[in-house]
């Protein structure tokens, strides 16, 4: 017995020194602990308090628990009224309600539901992990309207899922107005556990236009690089295209941007039969698959290059199609019209599903 009036066992003071050596054990049990210590070993009140850093109450309620109950009396103690629980339903139907307007905000975060409800915000992150629900994502959707949209779809998709007996199918389209952006300091290369670097701003260096056509049986890119994207330069690579594959009958399947219908477009191709043209959809030039290849060459080349000028730019850009080329691959449709076409267009019914 201290000469405070505590008791303390061989058994609990190994317990409580354990404590103050523990990592593990909450700050609020080490701290009683060092009270329990202190006072045991002789230290007054006021010594204690000075010693552990706390208040002169403290030492006394965890001095008076500890002698009450022992090492069990400094934990906390149940706080009063049954703890509020709410199941997950709950959770992810709260969710999926729009925030009050006094939020100001779009969606819930894990806190604000968690306020909300009046519970933890790692309860609400629980629940969203185990159904799935993720607030802060959002996709957009577009739906077709082209009164044609059945016809074009089964058109592009049969190009590619049964391509016309020794005929070529390309899929053609512009990337217009990429820029040459020069960053105001050089690129801070990739280190283990670290990205590759690069400055926010930038400089302005002008501007290109990759027209391309993609052979869908090889994946092999014709390219050519313009300062416009007009008919004229429309028409002058469909005549690049057209010298690339001599005497062989070509299927180019394009979106419905107005150069790609003009007049003298048409012109041209009454006089070169060989070559027809397939549209997608109107808001479907998701189905040309050269869209996938301007995504590659946009995230291998372009995204992360630091140009002086338009030249560089398009340097870089054929440096990337010719090893393109050379290592290039069949693109391969999957879908059929039958599986696309229930999510190409707005259900005419009001039982849309979500």
């Amino acid at each position: 017995m201290g000469s405070s009036g505590v008791v303390i066992s061989d058994e609990d003071r190994a317990t409580l020194e354990s404590w103050t050596r523990s990592s593990t054990i909450g700050a609020g049990l080490v701290e009683r602990a060092r009270i329990v210590l202190a006072v045991a070993g002789g230290a007054g009140t006021t010594a204690t308090a000075r010693q552990v850093g706390v208040s002169r109450p403290t030492v006394i309620k965890w001095r008076d628990r500890f002698a009450r109950s022992g090492v069990p009396g400094l934990s906390d103690e149940p706080r009063s009224g049954r703890p509020k629980t709410i199941d997950d339903a709950a959770i992810i139907a709260a969710t999926l309600d729009e925030p009050p307007q006094t939020l100001g905000v779009t969606h819930w975060s894990t806190r604000l539901l968690a306020g909300h409800l009046g519970i933890g915000d790692a309860t609400v992150a629980r629940a969203w992990r185990r159904y799935r629900v993720q607030p802060w994502r959002a996709q957009t959707f577009k739906f077709s309207t082209d009164p044609e949209l059945e016809a074009k779809v089964r058109d592009v998709v049969g190009l590619y899922l049964d391509p016309p007996h020794k005929a070529v199918v390309l899929c053609v389209d512009e990337k217009s107005q990429i820029q040459a952006l020069n960053r105001t300091a050089p690129m801070l290369p990739m280190r283990p556990g670290l990205p590759a670097r690069a400055t926010h701003d930038y400089k302005r260096n002008g501007t290109t236009t990759l027209f391309a056509a993609l052979e869908v049986a090889t994946g092999r890119v014709t390219d050519q690089c313009y300062d416009r994207h007009g008919k004229k330069e429309f028409l002058d690579f469909l005549k690049k295209v057209a010298k690339a594959y001599p005497r062989r009958k070509l299927h180019v399947v394009l979106d419905n941007y107005h150069t790609h219908k003009h007049a003298e477009i048409n012109d041209w191709l009454a006089k070169n039969p060989r070559i027809t043209l397939h549209f997608t959809p109107t808001s479907g030039s998701w189905l040309n698959l050269v869209e996938v290849f301007f995504g590659i060459i946009t995230r291998q080349a372009i995204r992360r290059g630091s140009f002086d000028s338009v030249t560089q730019l398009v340097n870089k850009i054929r440096s990337f199609i010719d090893g393109w080329n050379d290592r290039c691959h069949p693109f391969v449709w999957t879908k059929t019209a039958e599986e696309i076409l229930p999510h190409a267009s707005r259900s005419t019914t009001s039982d849309a599903r979500h």
